[in-house]
């Protein structure tokens, strides 16, 4: 399984006889799912439809379905106006005997008279069954778009997914550069401790067994940033197990890339060695990426 983006956009177009229509699909980044539509008049039946189809397929994101409609040219369908016929047809029988030497009417002639044949309106051809066959079309043409949005969302998760997935080796990486680092080795350590309790005994000489042993701990537990680097090597690994499993984690990613964040600002707080505070900033700069990419994630 796999994450999916929330961005995307897809398109669908279906018709009939009479009418041609285009679904539209338009998503980005939301807090959650939200659905709008844009639906000409008559066709508001198809939005329920829409955001069911939708919620079933799409967990976050900001998207627009919009539906244009375009009713096809070509000849009108037309009905014959049987008062009026009728009447032309009885006048001439009534005057055809009068007239012999007038050639008999044809149908050509009577249906090329004004009015006989008149345009139907769009409305009197659509009868319910036909409506009911087209707004069917339509809402196959829908899950089309949906399939798509859908597919598109999930072949740019996809993309994101091997960015973050770098962006993570680069976190593994520079958290064992900082735990190599000659700073923290246990000699290194040692001597750094006892020169800062040093500075401290010097400093107020006249400090109880008790504060001294308050200090000193208070200086070990900065000078140690191991608690950090350990807390960095899990997030990585639950950041991974997230993408593996894939689904709607991008919640769950944004709140580890917190969690990232906090442990690359205490590495750099508690640094007093230019390479540490160097390794630490570059934690910071990929680490900003890489929630920059998760902003994207469904």
């Amino acid at each position: 399984m796999t994450v999916a983006s929330m961005t995307g956009y897809a398109r669908a177009q279906g018709g009939d006889s009479q009418v041609s229509w285009v679904w539209e699909a338009k998503s980005v980044n939301g807090r959650g799912l939200e659905l709008r539509c844009r639906l000409p008049s008559g066709h508001d039946s198809l939005e329920p439809a829409a955001r069911e189809a939708a919620q079933k397929r799409l967990k976050r994101g900001n998207i627009q379905f919009s539906l244009n409609v375009t009713r096809v040219t070509e000849a009108p369908a037309v009905r014959v106006n049987a008062d009026l016929l009728g009447q032309v047809i009885r006048l001439i029988e009534d005057m055809g005997p009068r007239h012999p030497v007038i050639a008999q009417a044809r149908w050509d002639g009577l249906l090329a008279i004004r009015g006989v044949l008149e345009p139907m309106e769009a409305e009197e051809t659509d009868a319910e069954a036909v409506r009911q066959a087209r707004e069917g079309a339509m809402r196959a043409t829908l899950e089309q778009v949906i399939e798509s949005l859908a597919a598109m969302r999930l072949s740019e998760g996809a993309r994101i997914a091997a960015v973050l997935r770098t962006q993570l080796d680069e976190v593994a990486a520079l958290a064992a550069r900082a735990g190599a680092c000659a700073v923290l080795r246990p000699e290194a350590v040692k001597e750094r401790l006892r020169a800062q309790v040093a500075a401290v005994l010097e400093a107020a000489p006249a400090l109880s067994e008790e504060r001294v042993a308050q200090e000193v701990a208070l200086i070990a537990v900065k000078a140690d940033v191991r608690e950090e680097l350990d807390r960095l090597a899990a997030h990585v690994a639950a950041a991974r197990e997230l993408l593996e499993a894939g689904g709607a984690v991008g919640r769950k990613l944004d709140f580890l890339a917190q969690e990232f964040n906090r442990e690359a600002n205490t590495l750099c707080s508690k640094s007093s060695d230019v390479d540490l505070t160097r390794i630490g900033l570059d934690l910071k700069a990929v680490i900003d990426q890489f929630r920059e990419q998760v902003q994207n994630i469904e």
